[in-house]
C-alpha cells in the first residue's frame, strides 16, 4: 500500500518514519501546507513529497494518515471519505460535538474506514491491565486513578488551538477508562488551577495548567484523573486499577519520573521519560500497523472514529463542570 501522511509536524514526522519501515507499506507520500517542510521530511524518511495535501487524495495514496492541525481534521476526514480512502486520524475528530458528528457522518455515508489515534489502546501495559481486569484477576474494581503529566507547557500557538488541557490530555484517560473497563462515564466533577511562571500563558488561552476530575462509571466505580503541563520531573502517564483481589499499575517502570520518599524505596530514574513520543513509541508502531491491516481488510477497525465522540462528551461535561463548579451528567452520544 501507498500511505499518505497529511501533516509534517512532530507527530506527522514520527508517523511517516514508522510507516516507511512497516511491512506491507510500499511507499509513503508526505504532504503539508508548508511544502518545504513536507519535502524535508520526505527526504529524511525516504518518502515522496506531494505538491499539496489535495494531491494525496487524487490518486497519490491508497490510505491516508491525518496528522495536520486539529482544526483541519474534519475537512480532511470528509475529503478522505469522498475519495473512498481508509483514514487514520490523530485525535480529536474535531474540537466540538457538531464538528465531530459531521465528520463521522461523512465517513459513515461513504462506508470508509476511520480509525482514531488513541495510542494507549496499543500500549503493552494498558493491554495487559485490560486483559487482567476482563479475566477477573482484580475482582470487583472499586477505584481507578489516572495520571497524565507533561514535563513543560507547550508553545502558546499550540495552546490556542488545542481545545484545552481536558480535551487535549485528559481525553486520553477518558478513552482508556472506557476501553479498559467496558463501562460508560455517567457523571463528572472537575476543577482546574493555574499558577507559576506560565500562568499568564494559560490564562490568555482560557486554559488551566493543572486539572483534576472525579468520574463516576455506570456501575458505580469511582475514577480520579489528573493532568498537568508542569511536571518538571518528566513525562508521566500511569493508571492504577484497584480491586478486591489485586491492584495493577500501568506505567510504573524504571523510567517513571518519581522519587520514592521511603528509605528502602527504588532510586530516582536515571533517564525519566522525556515526552510522549518516547514513552509510547512501541504503541504508535502497533497502532499504525493495525491501521495498515484494517485498511487492507485483514482485520477489523481497532478504534472506530465514534470512540472519539464518547471521550469528547466526557471532556465537554468536564469543561462545564470546571466552569460552573458543579457535578455534571454526561450527555448520551447522538446517533
Amino acid at each position: 500500500m501507498r500511505i499518505g501522511v497529511v501533516g509534517a509536524g512532530r507527530i506527522g514526522a514520527h508517523h511517516a518514519a514508522v510507516l516507511a519501515a512497516l511491512d506491507g507499506v510500499e511507499g509513503v507520500v508526505v504532504a503539508d501546507a508548508d511544502h518545504d517542510r513536507a519535502a524535508a521530511l520526505a527526504a529524511r524518511v525516504g518518502a515522496r513529497a506531494a505538491p499539496s495535501p489535495e494531491a494525496v487524495f487524487d490518486g497519490g495514496a491508497d490510505a491516508v494518515v491525518i496528522a495536520a492541525t486539529t482544526a483541519a481534521h474534519p475537512a480532511l476526514i470528509a475529503r478522505a471519505a469522498r475519495a473512498g480512502l481508509p483514514a487514520f486520524c490523530e485525535k480529536p475528530v474535531a474540537l466540538d460535538v457538531p464538528g465531530t458528528l459531521r465528520a463521522l457522518r461523512e465517513a459513515d455515508a461513504a462506508g470508509t474506514l476511520l480509525q482514531l489515534g488513541f495510542q494507549r489502546r496499543f500500549d503493552a501495559g494498558f493491554r495487559a491491565a485490560r486483559a487482567a481486569l476482563r479475566a477477573g484477576r482484580l475482582g470487583r474494581v472499586h477505584t481507578i486513578r489516572a495520571v497524565t503529566s507533561d514535563p513543560a507547557p507547550p508553545p502558546a500557538a499550540f495552546l490556542a488551538q488545542s481545545g484545552g488541557l481536558i480535551r487535549d490530555c485528559l481525553v486520553h484517560d477518558f478513552d482508556a477508562v472506557r476501553w479498559l473497563t467496558g463501562r460508560e462515564v455517567t457523571e463528572v466533577y472537575a476543577r482546574g488551577a493555574t499558577g507559576g511562571a506560565s500562568a499568564a500563558l494559560f490564562r490568555e488561552a482560557g486554559d488551566v495548567d493543572t486539572a483534576a476530575v472525579l468520574l463516576t462509571l455506570d456501575d458505580g466505580t469511582l475514577v480520579t484523573a489528573t493532568a498537568t503541563r508542569c511536571n518538571g520531573a518528566g513525562y508521566d502517564v500511569r493508571m492504577e486499577l484497584s480491586g478486591e483481589l489485586d491492584q495493577w499499575v500501568v506505567g510504573l517502570d524504571a523510567r517513571t519520573p518519581a522519587t520514592s520518599a521511603e528509605p528502602s524505596g527504588p532510586p530516582p530514574p536515571a533517564r525519566p521519560w522525556p515526552g510522549f513520543l518516547e514513552r509510547f513509541a512501541p504503541a504508535y508502531r502497533a497502532e499504525l500497523a493495525a491501521f495498515v491491516g484494517a485498511a487492507r481488510g485483514e482485520a477489523p477497525n481497532p478504534c472506530p472514529g465514534r470512540e472519539g465522540l464518547h471521550a469528547l462528551l466526557v471532556a465537554e461535561a468536564c469543561e462545564t463542570s470546571r466552569r460552573e463548579n458543579r457535578p455534571v451528567r454526561v450527555a448520551p452520544a447522538p446517533d
